[in-house]
């Protein structure tokens, strides 16, 4: 079995963060890991706060995961400040893992912000240049590149832009955009369209970092990067149809679906 690593914040409600990761990792066939950069308090509704681990305890983590185990693939969600993203990029660098995959969270799905305004210049300088794929939806494609995203022909000129910046592969999610949501892979060469279908559902929490764990799963099972959005979008996509009636907010995507409906789970 591969082994994956989220280094991500934790949100207790289990709906998103390093909950959401783990629970995609072993839906889609590798074993879960953690390291924890950011305690939030949330739930389906709202993020009351969020506590950044110090950086020495990312440190730590990360020492004692790497020293003992192989790492297949690395997901980078939420990086609140400068100090953290700093942290987790002198980090990666020494530890090399060959994909990491990044979704660059800014915001939580009730709007709160997640990561700081001042760190933007810091992710595009230290953590974007890690990526072997980047994950933005409209919103963060739009803080990164400057560009105003209205169109299919924008979504592909900001793709170039983040590619510039160093990413191997960038990955535009389109759902942000009116119409059915059309995702958009730009490999530095050519792209790719995935189309999809828009669900009428509130529940939605957490579906970025499932598809990007998802992604980073097939990635480390050795699947090329254009076959491992189609299955995570696959995935999603059904997680998203069966997804959870929890709490009063945006409920959480059914990770394992599959496993429930063998059992006759509901």
């Amino acid at each position: 079995m591969k082994n994956c690593l989220t280094i991500a914040g934790s949100d207790c409600s289990g709906g998103a963060g390093i909950q959401a990761d783990i629970k995609s990792f072993s839906a889609n066939g590798t074993f879960g890991m953690s390291v924890i950069v950011s305690v939030v308090a949330e739930n389906t509704s709202r993020v009351i706060s969020a506590y950044d681990v110090p950086p020495q305890a990312i440190r730590d983590q990360l020492q004692a995961i790497f020293e003992d185990i192989t790492v297949d693939g690395v997901k980078v969600g939420m990086l609140s400040d400068i100090e953290t993203m700093l942290v987790v990029a002198q980090e990666l660098k020494k530890y090399k893992p060959q994909y990491v995959v990044i979704d660059p969270v800014m915001i939580a799905k009730g709007g709160c912000a997640l990561m700081k305004p001042q760190a933007l210049s810091t992710l595009i300088q230290h953590i974007i240049p890690l990526a072997f794929l980047l994950t933005p939806n409209i919103p963060e494609a739009e803080a990164i590149t400057g560009i105003e995203i209205a169109s299919m022909e924008d979504v592909k000129k900001a793709c170039v832009a983040i590619y510039k910046m160093g990413a191997d592969n960038v990955l535009i999610k389109g759902g942000h955009l009116d119409g059915e949501p059309a995702d958009v892979l730009y490999d530095g060469t050519q792209y790719y369209i995935y189309n999809g279908k828009r669900i009428n559902t509130k529940n939605t929490h957490g579906t970025g970092c499932t598809l990007s764990s998802a992604i980073t799963a097939n990635l480390a099972k050795g699947y090329d990067v254009q076959q491992c959005v189609k299955m995570a979008k696959d995935y999603i996509t059904k997680a998203i149809e069966n997804a959870l009636e929890i709490g009063n907010g945006h409920g959480p995507t059914n990770h394992f679906y599959e496993f429930y409906n063998q059992k006759g789970i509901k």
